[in-house]
């Protein structure tokens, strides 16, 4: 189920590895409604790994809420399911080849401030990541030059008014010169 309103955005969803591509696109198209382009990737990458971590860690099953909003200047995504476990950040080396585990990290390095929280309404937990948010520059508005060039009237239709009655039967025979009635 999506809602949104003008500064609000929700989507539940199962955290599976189909959703996850789907919910980068939802989460694209509504900070393209809202004109905030230049947040687009670093919001997709977020969302991505915060519904990863849900998919990968989440007990007992993975169905979560995602929210967007934007709020004061700032665009928080929220990713909540029913695991009341808090998330750990886990500190690598950047020389290791690790090929998971840096989500949270990377959560960190893309946003101005992140966190989890203890759902206060049930079981679960919160974490989120925020963004500043400034609207995208408008395009400078330049103006189009136009050739003006004439414009050709169409050639008119011509009518003709057909006799049904001649239609019907047919066109007139012309009988030979001399001769007399048939």
């Amino acid at each position: 189920m999506i809602t949104h309103s003008r500064r609000h955005c929700v989507v539940e969803l199962q955290a599976l590895p189909s959703r996850i591509g789907q919910i980068r696109r939802i989460v694209s198209a509504q900070l393209r409604h809202w004109e905030l382009d230049p947040l687009i990737d670093r919001a997709a990458l977020g969302v991505t790994e915060l519904l990863s971590n849900v998919h990968r860690h989440a007990q007992p099953d993975k169905t979560c809420t995602v929210e967007i909003e934007l709020r004061l200047g700032r665009l928080t995504v929220s990713v909540i399911d029913s695991d009341p476990r808090l998330p750990v950040v886990h500190r690598t080396r950047a020389e290791t080849l690790e090929t998971c585990g840096r989500g949270l990290a990377l959560v960190e390095a893309l946003s101005e401030a992140w966190g989890a929280r203890e759902r206060p309404d049930g079981p679960g937990k919160a974490v989120w990541f925020s963004l500043a948010a400034a609207p995208a520059r408008a395009l400078p508005v330049r103006p189009v030059p136009l050739r003006a060039t004439p414009v050709r009237e169409p050639a008119r239709a011509v009518l003709l008014a057909v006799d049904p009655a001649a239609v019907a039967t047919g066109p007139p025979v012309a009988s030979p010169v001399g001769a007399g009635p048939v």
